[in-house]
């Protein structure tokens, strides 16, 4: 099978359709020929895969050959099995007839031999001669092609169509192609499961020594050819997968080791993308074929095939990982590969496989997701192209001229030498090329860099080059070692120490070594480096077949030139990848070679993008490399502005980052710039050098409009001491974001030291709030600066350091919402109503001095000063009071203390005592509260409004405190105290007694916080009513003096009687009311509410006798009824008991008492108004819950009132009531009546209720 690999390779790159048999029986192919091929090929059509499964087919090209053609009577039939995908694919069968007898006798038997072979797809397409204009031709052609259908269809399948020449073509053209599409997919079928079946022989023997990879090959390409050809490209693309993983896993088997490859010439040149670059004829081996060339063809069929799928994304991804794997086995056959061929094979097909899929690749068809990988996977190719073409440069000397930067340092020290098995000799005719490269070396000088910075060059070399290519040399002279190790002039190898040799005689010795006569026997002792050089370059020529590559390395520009295109095209994809930084960190590498050009307006740009990263990333070793010569490049393009903010960046550095001459040069630089004059000067930002915050300890807390000294730290990171001529911080409140910052300046010139300072600065009086630093602003000779960042100079664990996700810490606190003062009410109720009290004032400073403080005094209406009196003011103490002490408390006289100051009252101020000014103190005010009208009594049960009392008794004191410096703070408030009557009265009427008479009972409360003794008490009678007995108004009996506790009550017993009431020309003098008169005594303390008159407390103390007082109130009494007239029984319930759900009548009895008088109301006479009041959930009523009953006039009449009601619910519950809304409780007697709950039982059992019991 394998003789025919050639065979196949020609049929592949010829043969790309689908072939149509036509077998022409009646000579029609010539007339139809034209309109078949019209159609092709056939548009969006459904083809099955490997799996059976439906794909769209957009396009699918297809070829009609008639039978009688060569190209398919010319194969053999081992041929047509191996290369069966190009056999026809349908057998499309032209006849026509007009002859129902020539059918039958002549073209049926002909069909029936055609289509008997079962391996072919066939169907028959009648052609209709017959023109329109005739009937009986056209009959007899529907007659002959029914016959046609019904000699040749089944049921399973419809295998003959109509053509009609003359005749409109209806839908013949869709029934053709769905026939033809049929015969195509059925086809597939039989030839897919062919090939499956034959190559599940041959994968079954890949372990046995029979195993032939070539068979197996030729099988699993043809399947995936016939894919390709049918354009299911998802199949052909997975059977060169699982072709190549076969290859993989039997191309190393053990006993079936075969040459690798990749000698000849040009196969340095990688044909990852051509698969017709070799035949496979040439790279077969055996019974398989070689690895190198291999390898890369299957990757090239692969890649045909998503390049067609439109995934070109793939192809870069596939090819990325297929160079880095290949690499690997280049790398294991090196010592067989011509020199540094691993390297030049990974340049070129990094370079050919960028291109090719950039060129694929159309913007914006794509998700976003696979764009951003495919431009990722573009940048690893170019940066791995970069990579490997700095090495071949570095080999051949040209590694002076590529920047030593972390990235490239990165990149080639990781990567190892060459490893021939021999490293290349020296030509014997290159003496010149030697003192070429040895003159280079010589003339070699580092660049230096700005500010006069000495690093130590990064390695560009994983090992040292003279030792790695003397060491892998045939033989090695052991008398020349010092040569070896020490004796190379100025040599590029920067792992090693630097060589202290003067130059005079390295120059010297530079010269012996490079004279002509020592090339004799050159393979006795050591190469020097640029022998070294010239012979890697002399093998690499030897190496290189592409042009273009070699020319890139030709000369130092030429590399420069393709280096720089490699760069620019890595960093230009990874800019539009998710590796943005890694695109930025590239542009770092072009702008060096811009700046070494001298084309520093594009190096600065580039430097400064490079910059913002490593600075926004906090790589500040990074940053160290670019940020000098990005300075430079503005210092030479006389960009002071950024030349200077450059200088700062480095000043803000790590120190140890630089040393401290460099460091001093930075400042240098700064402060020659800032006493210059600038052509555009701007302000400079200086937030990484000079720092700031608050001192330690709590925040500076002032009030308002105080003003204070406020103490900022500022963290220098100058090297030497720095004065700056102007120095302003700016405060921002933080509970106003709409107020702006507030400057605090400091004009005189500040030195500031290395590290940390304390400067002081006054601070004027600033708005209430909490206030952070804001900004530090300043001026350095003519140059304004700017920093707005804390210090983080401190240790974490204290107050000064400050990072920036810490919150700002508040540095001024201004108390705007903290009150300074505060006055309340000593005792501020329970004072007794128009006597004169001592009110208390507590003020109380909070954390500030009251000296020199005045208070305002301004009573509200009802209110007023007893200005006879002076006004106290003492220490205020709280100390716990007594509840029983209060029938014993001293007079207000007797409690004044020592510390009792006297105060004087002008034009109503108070001037408080400096004694006062920080402790608190209480302020005695004598105050009358004024109340019209006399109390009034209530009747006994009545509730009474306490609301109202306290209103009725309220009285307002306005007070205004003016204190602190001139009186700049002032303090207003309005007090609240209550004043009230020492007793309350109410009153109840009892029966009558045997002799007719009332008794009045007068209940009195206390109101106050003080023991009351009352000495004596009468009471004036209204018209109507008259005492009984004496008649002088006093009570029935005298238990005088009687004492009140506080809020306790007592009671006094009057007996009246009722009288005429006298007319209006009988009486002189009428008397509405009912007032009581009470004279009392009161012992109480100011301190806890009620006490004693001021005046009379003045007495008290003198003569040591109680002052007596005088209580008068208005009683409101009426007749009382003493005989009901109506009388209310609840009549028994049933003795059945009650049950729920039973209807029960409720039944009410209304008697009247004594017959009706003239003087009684309308409403109780004639009728009688009735309401049930019932709960709702308990009960249902049936009837009216409210009407009218009459009810006789005469004494005796009665009435029932009857209610049908429906219990609810079962338990004990309240049964409905009756009551009578038009008369009054004292007119009935017996009300309410029924009992107070009645037991309602629980409804009976029914057997509709009942559940059976499963």
């Amino acid at each position: 099978m394998a003789t025919f690999l050639p065979q196949f390779q020609s049929i592949k790159t010829a043969f790309d359709h689908v072939v149509l048999a036509v077998e022409d029986v009646s000579d029609l192919w010539p007339t139809v020929k034209k309109e078949f091929q019209e159609r092709l090929p056939f548009k969006r059509v459904f083809l099955n895969n490997k799996t059976h499964n439906s794909v769209l087919v957009n396009e699918l090209p297809a070829e009609y050959i008639l039978t009688t053609d060569s190209r398919l009577r010319s194969r053999f039939p081992q041929e047509q099995s191996l290369f069966w995908f190009r056999e026809p694919y349908a057998t499309i069968v032209l006849v026509t007839c007009e002859d129902l007898d020539e059918f039958k006798n002549i073209l049926k038997p002909r069909l029936k031999h055609i289509v008997q072979n079962d391996e072919k797809e066939w169907f028959i397409v009648f052609v209709s001669k017959a023109p329109a204009h005739s009937d009986q031709a056209t009959k007899m052609a529907k007659k002959v092609y029914a016959k046609l259908e019904v000699d040749f269809n089944t049921k399973k399948r419809e295998r003959c169509c109509k053509f009609d020449l003359y005749g409109p073509e209806s839908h013949f053209w869709e029934d053709l192609e769905g026939k033809i599409m049929e015969c195509i997919r059925n086809t597939l079928d039989r030839r897919i499961q062919f090939y499956e079946e034959e190559i599940r022989k041959l994968s079954e023997q890949r372990f046995m020594p029979i195993w032939n990879f070539c068979n197996f090959f030729i099988l699993k390409e043809s399947l995936a050819f016939m894919f390709e050809i049918a354009h299911l490209h998802e199949d052909a693309l997975r059977e060169y997968d699982e072709l190549e993983l076969c290859y993989l896993e039997t191309v190393n088997m053990i006993g079936r080791q075969r040459d690798f490859g990749g000698l000849e010439r040009g196969d340095d040149q990688a044909m990852l993308l051509d698969t017709g670059r070799k035949a496979l004829t040439q790279i077969v081996q055996d019974d398989s074929f070689r690895e190198f060339e291999f390898r890369q063809y299957l990757f090239a069929c692969q890649a045909k095939l998503l390049f067609k799928l439109n995934r070109p994304y793939e192809v870069a991804s596939r090819g990325y990982s297929f160079i880095i794997s290949f690499s690997k086995a280049l790398a294991q056959h090196e010592s067989i590969l011509p020199f540094c061929m691993r390297e030049i094979w990974v340049i070129t097909a990094c370079s050919a496989l960028a291109s090719a899929s950039a060129s694929h690749y159309e913007d914006g068809l794509a998700p976003l997701d696979v764009e951003k990988e495919f431009f990722r996977v573009q940048g690893e190719l170019y940066a791995l192209c970069r990579t490997k073409f700095m090495r071949l440069g570095y080999l051949i000397g040209y590694g002076s001229d590529i920047e030593r930067s972390p990235v490239n340092s990165a990149s080639l020290s990781m990567l190892p030498w060459p490893k021939p098995a021999v490293w290349p000799s020296l030509p014997p005719d290159a003496s010149s090329e030697v003192l070429a490269k040895e003159k280079m070396i010589l003339q070699e000088s580092p660049r230096p860099k700005h500010f006069g910075i000495q690093r130590k060059p990064l390695p560009l070399e994983p090992s040292v080059l003279l030792r790695e290519a003397n060491r892998r040399r045939a033989s090695l002279s052991a008398g020349n070692m010092f040569e070896l190790i020490e004796g190379r002039p100025n040599s590029n190898d920067s792992s090693g120490p630097q060589s202290s040799m003067p130059k005079a005689s390295t120059l010297s010795m530079s010269r012996t070594f490079s004279s002509p006569g020592n090339f004799e026997g050159s393979i006795d002792r050591p190469m020097r480096l640029a022998e070294i050089y010239v012979a890697a370059e002399h093998a690499l020529k030897a190496s290189v077949s592409d042009a273009t590559l070699w020319n890139s390395l030709s000369s130092v520009e030429e590399f420069e030139k393709r280096y720089l295109d490699l760069s620019k095209g890595a960093a230009n994809n990874y800019h539009r990848s998710w590796w943005k930084r890694h695109g930025v960190v590239l542009d770092g590498e072009i702008a060096s070679v811009y700046h070494k050009h001298e084309n520093y307006d594009v190096a600065a740009n580039l430097y400064e993008k490079v910059c913002a990263l490593y600075a926004g990333e906090g790589w500040e070793h990074l940053l160290a490399e670019v940020l000098p010569n990005l300075a430079e490049c503005q210092k030479i393009l006389s960009d002071q502005a950024g030349y200077l903010s450059s200088c700062v960046r480095l000043l803000s550095l790590d120190k140890s980052l630089f040393l401290t001459k460099e460091r001093q040069a930075f400042q240098s630089e700064v402060v020659r710039l800032a006493h210059s004059e600038m052509e555009h000067p701007v302000p400079l930002d200086v937030s990484s050098l000079i720092t700031f915050s608050g001192s330690q300890g709590p925040p500076l807390e002032l009030c308002d409009g105080d003003p204070g000294t406020l103490s900022v730290t500022l963290w220098s990171g100058f090297p030497d001491d720095i004065t700056l001529e102007s120095l302003s911080v700016t405060l921002t409140a933080t509970n106003n974001t709409d107020e702006g910052a507030k400057a605090i300046k400091r004009s005189e010139p500040v030195v500031l030291s290395p590290g940390r300072n304390n400067i002081a600065l006054s601070l004027p009086p600033q708005k209430p709030g909490s206030y952070v630093l804001g900004v530090l602003t300043g001026q350095i000779g003519q140059l304004r600066f700017r920093s707005h960042s804390f210090s983080k100079g401190g240790p974490a664990d204290t107050d000064d350091f400050m990072s920036y996700e810490k919150p700002t810490r508040p540095i001024l606190k201004v108390a705007e919402p903290r009150p300074l003062v505060d006055l309340a009410a000593a005792v501020s109720s329970g004072l007794l109503m128009n006597e004169s009290q001592w009110v208390g004032v507590i003020v109380r400073p909070i954390d500030y001095s009251l000296k020199g403080a005045v208070l305002h005094v301004d009573t509200g209406p009802g209110l007023s000063i007893e200005s006879t009196h002076g006004i106290e003011i003492e220490k205020h103490e709280v100390e716990p009071q007594s509840k029983a002490s209060f029938d014993n408390q001293p007079n207000d006289g007797s409690a004044l203390g020592d510390e009792i100051k006297q105060l004087s009252l002008e034009d109503s101020k108070i001037k408080l005592p400096d004694w006062t000014s920080n402790i608190t103190s209480v302020l005695w005010i004598p105050l009358r509260a004024a109340s019209d009208g006399l109390p009034k009594g209530t009747p006994a049960g009545t509730a009474v409004s306490q609301r109202q009392n306290i209103v009725d008794g309220l009285r307002t004191i306005a007070l205004k405190l003016d204190f602190g410096v001139s009186h700049n703070q002032t303090f207003e408030k309005t007090i609240a105290v209550h004043f009230t009557d020492p007793l309350h009265v109410s009153t109840s009427l009892a029966d009558k007694c045997s002799d007719g008479n009332l008794l009045l009972q007068v209940i009195l409360q206390s109101q106050v916080k003080a023991s009351l003794v009352i000495h004596d008490a009468w009471l004036d009678l209204q018209d109507g009513l008259s005492h009984a007995g004496k008649g002088d108004g006093r009570p029935a009996s005298n238990f005088f003096p009687l004492t009140v506790s506080p809020k306790s009550r007592a009671g006094i017993l009057f007996s009246i009687c009722l009288s005429e009431v006298p007319t209006t020309g009988e009486a002189s003098e009428l008397h509405p009311d009912n007032i009581l008169h009470i004279r009392y005594s009161i012992s109480g303390s100011r301190k806890l509410g009620a006490h004693g008159p001021i005046a009379e407390e003045l007495t008290a103390s003198n003569d040591n006798k109680t002052a007596c007082l005088t209580f008068r109130s208005v009683l409101a009494l009426k007749r009382p009824v003493l005989d009901p007239f109506l009388a209310v029984g609840f009549l028994s319930l049933p003795s059945t008991g009650l049950r729920v759900g039973q209807f029960v009548t409720m039944k009410w009895r209304v008697e009247r008492l004594k017959d009706s008088e003239e003087n009684e109301p309308s409403d109780y006479l004639d009728e009688v108004l009735y309401e049930i009041k019932v709960n709702s959930e308990n009960w249902m009523i049936a009837g009216r819950k409210r009407g009218y009953v009459s009810l006789s006039k005469k004494q005796g009449s009665r009435i029932v009132i009857s209610i049908l009601c429906l219990p609810l619910v079962a338990g004990y519950v309240r049964p409905p009531q009756l009551g009578l809304p038009n008369v009054g409780d004292a007119n009935i007697s017996c009300n309410p009546p029924g009992p107070h709950l009645v037991c309602i039982m629980p409804p009976t059992l029914s057997s509709s209720y009942c559940i059976p019991a499963t």
